[in-house]
């Protein structure tokens, strides 16, 4: 009886010892208290034909990354983009410039703008982090 008690005590021990150092799969990103909205506008999405060539910063372009190009913030600069439409948010950093399309404020990489729910071209507001 002994023994089945400690065996008991120590799968206790073990499951609420994992716990206590597991991740959660999903965690909510912090509010950003130094971020301001600098802009809002169209934002459309770019990728395969540019997948593996170099963007504007020298570095080259992942499609899958969380990145976006901006005409004129600063390469590396840190930016929240919020879809408008469904409430989304994804934080991107400027790697390259554009859009060169007229109207548009940024293009996402394929995986930021599916992130937030835009499949062509949609309605953003950004803030700088």
């Amino acid at each position: 009886m002994d023994q089945r008690k400690a065996t008991l005590t120590l799968a206790g021990l073990f499951i609420a010892g994992s716990a206590l150092f597991s991740a959660p799969v999903a965690q909510a990103q912090p509010a950003e208290t130094s971020s301001r909205v600098i802009q809002s506008g169209r934002a459309s999405w770019y990728g395969p034909g540019f997948h593996g060539r170099r963007t504007a910063s020298g570095e080259t372009f992942n499609t899958h990354a969380l990145t976006a190009a901006h005409r004129t913030l600063p390469f590396g600069t840190k930016v929240r983009v919020v879809n408008k439409r469904t409430g989304k948010s994804v934080v991107v950093r400027i790697n390259d410039r554009g859009p060169f399309a007229h109207g548009r404020v940024i293009d996402l990489s394929k995986a930021s703008a599916q992130a937030i729910g835009i499949s062509g071209v949609g309605s953003v507001t950004l803030a700088q982090l």
